[in-house]
Parts: structure tokens; C-alpha cells; sequence
């Protein structure tokens, strides 16, 4: 059941809200119900809403597909994090669940009003002017599809026609996409925190972009009608963004770090906006701070484990070849080596398996012994 906070909403019943929205749309002159994509420097409606979710985020996908109604003068674009070698089945969820067609669009398919469009697994699910991109590119913070590109080239093709949505998830994939949307005057909406299974992802996006709406999910349907509705003035071109957001996005390159991509070894080059710190390579692949950290731990580990294998093996050698010696003094250096070598690898498989306290106390003892730390020789 969703928790809510603060004062109740206005009794009103939702899908009169929802029917409301949806006339208001309909009698609006000089606007029609067709493609998406009138001309630059034209009036538009907030006709292109792209959503972000990972973990908690399907549920309220459910309800809000439910309660969007059939007319509604908009096309939605969904990215929910999948693994790579899965099947998605959310098209035919969504499509049951409510009035409108769900479904993964191919590469290059028109956009149309009134359909919800999942980015397929194990690829981008990208906006372009008028048409869909489904791309296998670099991932972004380790996922893909990834909330972050679908946000940025919405906003790159339809400025402030965009409404950006960030549901329940963990990390902190969606704040750079969101940055993009609101550099180009779209709108940024995330899910209540305190309403969220996995409140880290609206949380981001709350302390690093100014927010238009904290929603709870029972109103967001509601919500995203009117929005929907909402007429803007689109520029007659498109103008650069401030400089920050051009690095982030990859337009301008980055400041140079000393790190390099947990991906592909690349160098990395990393943007600035605010207190966000974010991270590029050449090739695209892209991380924040905390998706950094957590990619270049996983590095670590299987670093650490291809040492453990390495000293394994070589230790198994040495054992063969002190077996086939008829030196005693070789014969007993070989077996040494192999006794030392895999004690170095069960030192290595103990930190593995037991996390970082073993090693912590392993470098306190080594500290406390006379000389160390002050480069004097034993």
C-alpha cells in the first residue's frame, strides 16, 4: 500500500481528473491529436514523456498505464533496467493494464501520440525528431539500457516539450539525463522518496536539479494529463546549453583525471555541474561518482581473483616440478615457493570471501611492527 505524505489530495476522483485533462486537450484551438513533431518556433503541448525507473518502479508503472487515458495527447518512452540476457515482457503488461499500446519499437519506427514505448533489453532506447533510436551503445553507469541517454536526447530533439519522470530505483542513474531536460526548460518529476521501494534514484535527482514535481504515485497520472496538456513556445533553433551540461553530455570534452575506464581502459575525463561529479571516456562509456566506485570495485575483485588463480597455478607448478627433482636442495625450494604462493592466495581468497576486515587488520600489524612505515630496512 503507498504511504502518504503530508496533507491528503483533493478528493476529487481521479479519472474524472484524468477526462478532464484529456477534453482540455482536445478543444485546445489550432492543436491536434496526430505525429509528434511540429515545426521549430511553433506551440506545442508537453507531448513527450520519458520515465526512468529500475527496482519498486514497475509497480507504479502498472497503476499509471492503468489510469492514463486513451486520447492522451502525448507519446511515453520507458527505461527500466534490464539484464542483458533476459526477455522483457513489459509491452504486454502495460498493454493489459490499460487503454494505451505498449510495446519495444525498432529502429527508426515513427513516433506516434497516445503509445508507450520500452526500451528493449540490452540496448538504448533513444529520442529522435519525429522517430525512435534503439541502439546496442557503451553502457551508461554500467546499464543498458540506461535511463540517462533516453532523457538527454529527448531534451536534445524536443527542448521543453519534455517531461522528465524518475521512479523508484537504486543508484543514481537519471540525474545527468534529468540535468539535460531541465537545460532545455522541460519539466523534471520524481516519485515521493518516502513512497519509493528504492528511494536512491528520486533522491539524486532531488538534491542535484531543481524539481518541478514531488509526486506520489497516485497522483501521478493525474498529474502528467495536465502537464501533458500544457502549451509551450519550442525555439526557432537550438541553442547550446551552459558549458557544464555541454561536457556532461559529451559535446565539449571533459577535464582530464587521473583514472581510467573500468570498460575499456580508455581515459576518462570528467564534468562538473554543481557538486555532481561525472565521468566519460572516449568511446561513450559513462559513470557518476558512485557508479565510478562501484565499477572499479568490481575490477578490483576480478583482479584480485585472477591473482588468486595465478599464484594457484603457479604454486601446482612448483609442487610438479619439486616432484620431479632429484636435487633435495631444489626439491625443498620448489615445495617452499608452492607453500609460500598459496598462503599469498589464501590471504587474497580470505579477503574475498570475508570482505575487507582481514586485510584492515593484516595492515595495522604490519604498521605496529618495528620499522615499518619509516624506510628502514630489516
Amino acid at each position: 500500500m503507498w504511504r502518504r505524505r503530508g496533507p491528503a489530495a483533493p478528493a476529487r476522483p481521479l479519472r474524472s481528473l484524468l477526462r478532464r485533462g484529456a477534453r482540455a486537450w482536445d478543444g485546445a484551438a489550432g492543436r491536434r491529436r496526430g505525429p509528434v513533431g511540429p515545426t521549430l518556433g511553433g506551440v506545442a503541448n508537453r507531448d513527450i514523456i520519458v520515465i526512468g525507473a529500475s527496482a519498486g518502479g514497475v509497480e507504479v508503472l502498472l497503476d499509471l498505464a492503468e489510469e492514463l487515458p486513451a486520447g492522451l495527447p502525448a507519446s511515453l518512452f520507458v527505461v527500466i533496467h534490464l539484464p542483458a540476457g533476459g526477455a522483457s515482457v513489459m509491452p504486454e503488461l502495460l498493454s493489459r493494464r490499460g487503454p494505451l499500446p505498449a510495446s519495444h519499437p525498432v529502429h527508426g519506427e515513427a513516433i506516434a501520440p497516445a503509445r508507450i514505448y520500452v526500451a528493449p533489453p540490452d540496448a538504448h532506447l533513444m529520442v529522435r525528431r519525429g522517430s525512435v533510436g534503439v541502439v546496442r551503445g557503451p553502457k551508461e553507469n554500467g546499464h543498458r539500457p540506461a535511463v540517462d541517454p533516453l532523457f538527454r536526447t529527448a531534451s536534445w530533439a524536443y527542448g521543453p516539450r519534455v517531461i522528465g519522470v524518475v521512479l523508484s530505483g537504486h543508484q543514481d542513474c537519471g540525474t545527468a539525463g534529468m540535468m539535460s531536460v531541465k537545460a532545455r526548460r522541460g519539466l523534471a518529476v520524481v516519485q515521493d522518496p518516502s513512497t519509493a521501494a528504492a528511494p536512491e534514484m528520486p533522491e539524486s535527482v532531488l538534491r542535484r536539479v531543481p524539481v518541478d514535481h514531488v509526486v506520489h504515485p497516485l497522483e501521478l497520472p493525474g498529474l502528467l494529463v495536465r502537464l501533458s496538456a500544457e502549451a509551450v513556445v519550442e525555439p526557432e533553433e537550438r541553442g547550446a546549453p551552459a558549458g557544464d551540461i555541454e561536457v556532461l553530455e559529451g559535446a565539449r570534452a571533459g577535464s582530464p583525471v587521473e583514472l581510467v575506464c573500468p570498460a575499456c581502459q580508455g581515459v576518462l575525463t570528467e564534468a562538473r555541474p554543481g557538486e555532481f561529479e561525472h565521468f566519460r571516456c572516449h568511446v561513450g562509456h559513462t559513470f557518476s561518482l558512485e557508479a565510478l566506485v562501484r565499477e572499479q570495485s568490481e575490477e578490483v575483485e576480478r583482479a584480485l581473483w585472477a591473482a588468486v588463480r595465478s599464484l594457484e597455478e603457479s604454486a601446482a607448478l612448483s609442487r610438479r616440478l619439486a616432484s620431479r627433482t632429484a636435487d633435495e636442495d631444489l626439491r625443498r625450494r620448489f615445495l617452499e615457493k608452492g607453500a609460500t604462493q598459496l598462503g599469498q592466495a589464501g590471504v587474497i581468497r580470505k579477503v574475498l570471501l570475508e570482505g575487507a576486515s582481514e586485510f584492515d587488520e593484516a595492515a595495522r600489524a604490519g604498521a605496529e611492527q618495528p620499522g615499518a612505515g619509516n624506510g628502514s630496512a630489516s
